[in-house]
């Protein structure tokens, strides 16, 4: 969730690369005591319990060893929320819109984006996850704390490169100004002609370097916020026709924002019930003294998957459809949502089925107790799902942060994509409420519930059935909202001889500027 805060540090103070490197240094530090607090003897507690010398031991963390983890964590999701919302904003910011070429580079850069990210993933899925479970865990912390530290390095030493983007005034306190003089104004007509409404110079805009927004008719109620009236003309009474369409464009986005929920509901279970099915299952490649998979290294098949599924993308699917639909983008980003949604139906659906037939091999050889126990079924009958997630994230995810930062307002671009972020932060919320809850109501009648620690007393082929339906529910929403939104209009500016941005505006509708259809 701090990938919002982080976002409006640096959209309206500290201005996007100040906020990643401050952001980064604490990252970094948080990094370093959580490396610290499973290495030193005196922070973490000691081997004790199953799977250690000492079986009957029961010492447990102290407050002290308990708070300095705890404070690791905490640092790092400050950290995140300084570097995650930035980063991604800044790369994009190198590309120049108004110079063709690098215009159509920016078309391919968040697939590019997601594929460098999935493959630091792969590496933690698989090398570290590795290292973890057979060396320990200072070696499995140091490593990515290293690597941590290597990466901000490179990244300074390219300043003087990077095209830094102004900052401007706040963005809450800029929408917060809208609607209020827009419920203040709101028994006031409006113009007939939107010319009449404030608005200030073009030069203004060139001075600051930021861009001015034509009128859109959508959301009129908010376009009265620019009605002059000859009172105030402060902040919470007047507005310019650009800032009404900030406002505009960063909330017609939260219908969008609310769709992906669901999504990233179903991203959460890779890392917890997908990982714990894989505990129950025979994870031996050949013989029983051959290697042993670490279930959370199935994980890296979800980025394989991914990393593979945006190559073919951007190479060969683009380059298709566009030659079919004339778009730039080959088909634009709800309709690729879209397609990622329909991938989220079938990998539920699968994973359904999968969880019924590992419920019935564990009965057929009467193995009622998931822990400590292994059913003879292989580990890789969970591939499938593990693999279409990954195909589903390069359609949902990539388009989710493209989709973000491409319709937020040039002064809001980090927030626009904070939104990817908060997506995921409240799906694991929503995922951790979705549990609970069947949890409890299936419980009612007497019997155990759909979801126990022991996984072969539970029922999650019924809780995938559900989350099949929820993203059935979910995909028919997603349609309801394409039919309303309107794509931005493309602005840019009139060139001089010398290559200077002139005051005049220039307005391109795009090519799918909505539709039901278009998606």
């Amino acid at each position: 969730m701090t990938p919002v805060i982080g976002a409006y540090i640096a959209d309206a103070h500290l201005g996007r690369y100040r906020t990643f490197m401050i952001a980064s240094v604490i990252y970094l530090l948080g990094m370093s005591l959580l490396t610290m607090a499973v290495s030193l003897p005196s922070l973490k507690p000691p081997k004790c319990g199953l799977g250690t010398p000492d079986v009957a031991c029961d010492h447990k963390a102290s407050g002290v060893q308990l708070g300095v983890f705890f404070l690791a964590l905490y640092i790092l999701a400050v950290g995140t929320g300084g570097t995650k919302p930035n980063i991604s904003t800044i790369g994009a910011d190198q590309f120049d819109e108004h110079e063709p070429r690098e215009r159509r580079h920016k078309l391919s850069f968040f697939n590019w984006w997601m594929f460098s990210i999935f493959f630091g993933t792969l590496f933690a899925n698989t090398v570290l996850v590795y290292i973890q479970d057979k060396i320990g865990w200072t070696v499995g912390y140091a490593l990515p704390t290293a690597g941590l530290a290597v990466s901000i390095a490179i990244f300074t030493a390219g300043t003087p490169f990077y095209r830094h983007k102004p900052t401007s005034e706040s963005s809450f306190a800029k929408m917060a100004g809208v609607i209020v003089a827009a419920v203040r104004k709101c028994t006031i007509a409006a113009p007939v002609d939107p010319r009449d409404l404030h608005e200030l110079d073009p030069e203004h805009y060139a001075k600051k370097k930021t861009t001015q927004l034509p009128y859109t008719p959508n959301f009129s109620m908010l376009s009265k916020a620019a009605v002059r009236t000859g009172g105030s003309t402060s902040r919470w009474s007047l507005s310019t026709v650009t800032q009404v369409e900030e406002t505009k464009q960063m909330l017609k986005m939260l219908p969008v924002l609310a769709i992906t929920f669901v999504p990233s509901a179903m991203l959460a279970q890779i890392n917890t019930l997908f990982v714990k099915q894989g505990t129950t299952l025979e994870r031996h490649v050949g013989s029983q003294d051959g290697f042993e998979i670490p279930p959370a290294s199935l994980q890296g098949f979800v980025t394989i998957s991914m990393l593979v599924s945006v190559v073919l993308y951007d190479r060969l699917f683009v380059p298709f459809m566009r030659r079919l639909t004339k778009n730039p983008r080959g088909i634009s980003l709800l309709q690729r949502m879209g397609v990622g949604l329909v991938f989220h139906i079938v990998i539920m659906a699968i994973a359904s089925v999968t969880e019924h037939h590992r419920l019935d091999v564990a009965r057929a050889n009467g193995i009622f107790e998931s822990k400590g126990t292994t059913i003879p079924l292989s580990i890789f009958v969970l591939l499938p799902q593990f693999v279409l997630m990954g195909v589903a994230d390069a359609f949902l995810e990539v388009a989710k942060i493209e989709f973000f930062y491409d319709q937020a307002p040039e002064g809001m671009k980090s927030l626009g994509t904070s939104y990817s972020m908060t997506s995921l932060g409240i799906g694991n919320f929503l995922s951790s409420a979705l549990l609970s809850t069947v949890s409890h109501l299936t419980r009612r009648h007497g019997s155990g519930g759909w979801i126990q620690n022991n996984l072969n007393a539970s029922r999650l082929d019924l809780y995938y059935a559900f989350f099949t339906m929820l993203n059935c529910a979910n995909l028919v929403l997603f349609f309801a909202v394409c039919r309303m939104y309107v794509y931005n209009v493309e602005v840019t500016h009139g060139v001089d001889g010398d290559g200077e941005k002139k005051g005049e505006l220039v307005v391109i509708q795009p090519s799918a500027v909505v539709g039901a259809l278009d998606m």
